[in-house]
């Protein structure tokens, strides 16, 4: 048990530079307390005294705004930064020198019974406000993205960004800077550029076709029949219906 609490002390000394001595991390650190805690309501939980355990946890949330289920699994040198908001399910289980941010929900999908929340493996990040949900195995050394929500398997060294969670980096190599959870591809700008190279393109091609009538001598537009305001309106409405009811 020393052993571990001086894993955990070092552990938040090698990755929080804001970490000043051993002293302040004892005292200030809620992810630290949190997991602490867990500890020993996990010990509880284990021979039976599952009411203390619970009262326990649901004391620790108190304290630190951090709810870990005493029946969860989890490694060693589990790093919780900040740790406001975080909540681990009941048959979560995380390996060992993962790290999780402010925000972060390992939890359930519904009203399944047994197995219902998720698999984290060695050296996973998750960044902050990340949901990863049901039970789902994410692979060793993946990263999830701020915000994303995650309902499927992650394979390892894979990352994972957007809602609903997309892999867009696989069996990639692990990066120097483990709390660089900033550096994380963009899928929605991604989606943007194309959209707006595709409305290029759309401009290019419709600006042919007008330079092609205007090369015949019809200007674009010509030869269509006039129709009455309330009739193009009527058209109009049609058309958006129509365009709709296809969808």
């Amino acid at each position: 048990m020393l052993r571990m609490i001086r894993e955990d002390i070092e552990t938040v000394q090698r990755l929080d530079p804001a970490a000043r001595s051993a002293l302040e991390i004892v005292l200030t650190y809620p992810g630290l307390h949190a997991v602490w805690t867990y500890r020993v309501s996990h010990w509880l939980w284990n021979r039976g005294l599952r009411l203390l355990a619970r009262l326990l946890s649901h004391w620790a949330r108190f304290w630190t705004g951090i709810e870990i289920h005493p029946a969860a699994k989890i490694g060693r040198r589990l790093f919780i930064d900040h740790g406001m908001g975080v909540v681990i399910g009941e048959t979560a289980e995380i390996g060992d020198d993962c790290i999780l941010y402010q925000g972060v929900t390992l939890g359930g999908t519904g009203k399944e019974t047994g197995k219902r929340h998720p698999t984290l493996g060695n050296c996973v990040l998750v960044a902050s406000g990340a949901k990863v949900l049901g039970n789902i195995t994410v692979g060793d050394f993946a990263k999830i993205g701020a915000g994303s929500v995650v309902l499927r398997d992650v394979p390892p060294r894979s990352t994972v960004v957007g809602v609903p969670g997309r892999v867009v980096v696989r069996e990639g190599r692990r990066v120097k800077d483990d709390l660089d959870h900033t550096n994380l591809p963009e899928s929605a700008f991604e989606d943007c550029v194309a959209l707006r190279e595709e409305l290029e393109r759309l401009k290019a091609a419709v600006a042919r076709l007008e330079a092609e009538l205007a090369a015949l001598g019809r200007p674009a537009g010509a030869g269509r029949p006039e129709s009455a305001p309330g009739e193009t309106k009527a058209k109009e409405r049609s058309r958006w219906r129509s365009f709709f009811s296809t969808r």
